[in-house]
């Protein structure tokens, strides 16, 4: 086991990560520094990687089945958050998005509205589109200690006629933890205007010292009771290729998830399933080291952008590893990422595409090592000197 937990940052030279084959390392040219796909920098964990092998070895690369992982994720689930969810219930999936898709069907009808609070993560809304439904923006509210959940807008939303609300807990990009006390809040408007809640808690397992993370279903009330919560291993032990996650049901929303097509379940992959059992069952070790190293990444993000670009807004988030930057007083439109990469040579994610609440900010993904952070904040740096105001 590593015994610096910063080691898993510093792990990978640019030199070696640039080998890799996976978008992030291979969307740009190489004289770009890419921050803008959430994958990470990191080696695998060992159990994960041991899993791999294994399976490769006995030639296991067949199609998948859900195995255990349902147990292994409700054992993780017990010991992080305390919940315990019937694992017999939870049903196997590719990834959270396509769980999404699938209980949005289910629980929806063709020209329903589902409520997505905004900025908000961008295939949201294509999907939801894509099924045939009304996107329904909610934006969150911003404030000087960062953005919130605005409960009265989402009650007006709710009243408005909403039939699903699609919660991103942990948020993305903004990193936002929402408390017990606004999930309470939360289940209480649903259960008042008959709205179904789905929650994407992809992000949950890398929650920061200071928030916790309450899974949506765990809560006492009908609300919770007919929720689904999507969760997957592959975004805090960066395996998102393998195609593997779960979608599980409150109480009362078991016969919803039992009636995802076993076609949708085949699509997920034998290496996902295998790699995520071994994730949250042996991955714990692993995942308190990431979490301090990247906990440290965020507090080095918040002081050179303090130093270098003051004008640039920025909230550290309370979970994930994406920064959500307010670029507005740059005066560089609604798109800022554009100037960065043509004059900074850094890949950032448009903010535009998280929604009308998006225009002028990006979002930077500050899982790599310390250096290429800081390395991100000069670039950016130099990019406002070299485009100036109004690029």
């Amino acid at each position: 086991m590593t015994t610096d937990p910063h080691d898993l940052l510093t792990a990978r030279t640019t030199e070696e990560l640039r080998r890799r084959r996976s978008v992030k390392w291979c969307e740009f040219p190489p004289d770009v520094l890419p921050m803008r796909i959430a994958e990470m920098d990191t080696p695998l964990a060992e159990p994960v990687a041991e899993a791999l092998i294994a399976a490769v070895g006995r030639g296991d690369t067949g199609y998948a089945m859900a195995g255990t992982l349902p147990e292994a994720f409700a054992g993780f689930a017990a010991r992080q958050y305390g919940w315990n969810p019937d694992a017999t219930a939870a049903r196997l999936v590719p990834d959270v998005m396509t769980g999404i898709v699938e209980i949005l069907r289910i629980i929806s009808e063709p020209g329903d509205r589902v409520v997505v609070n905004t900025p908000g993560y961008p295939p949201f809304f294509y999907w939801i589109e894509r099924i045939g439904r009304q996107v329904v923006p909610s934006p969150l509210a911003a404030g000087p200690d960062g953005h919130r959940l605005d409960l009265d807008r989402l009650e007006r939303d709710f009243a408005a006629g909403a039939r699903a609300y699609l919660l991103c807990n942990p948020h993305n990009p903004t990193g936002l933890v929402l408390t017990r006390e606004e999930l309470e809040q939360v289940a209480a408007l649903a259960d008042r205007h008959d709205v179904r809640v789905v929650t994407d808690e992809i992000l949950a397992p890398l929650t920061y010292p200071g928030h916790r993370h309450i899974p949506f279903p765990s809560l006492d009330s009908p609300a919770a009771a007919r929720s689904v919560a999507l969760v997957s291993a592959s975004k805090a032990w960066n395996i998102a290729g393998l195609k593997a996650a779960l979608a599980v049901p409150g109480p009362q929303a078991r016969a919803d998830v039992a009636a995802i097509h076993e076609e949708v379940s085949e699509g997920a992959g034998l290496f996902g399933v295998l790699a995520s059992e071994a994730a949250f069952t042996h991955g714990g070790p692993w995942l308190g080291q990431l979490v301090t190293a990247l906990d440290g990444n965020r507090r080095l993000l918040a002081a050179r952008l303090a130093e270098d670009l003051p004008g640039v807004g920025h909230h550290p988030p309370q979970a994930g590893y994406v920064a959500w930057l307010d670029c507005r007083a740059l005066g560089w439109g609604d798109d800022p990422a554009r100037v960065f990469l043509r004059h900074g040579g850094i890949g950032l994610s448009s903010g535009p595409r998280f929604g009308a609440d998006g225009r002028g900010f990006v979002r930077l993904n500050f899982a790599t090592a310390p250096e290429r952070v800081s390395e991100a904040v000069r670039r950016m740096a130099a990019a406002r000197e070299q485009a100036g105001a109004g690029a």
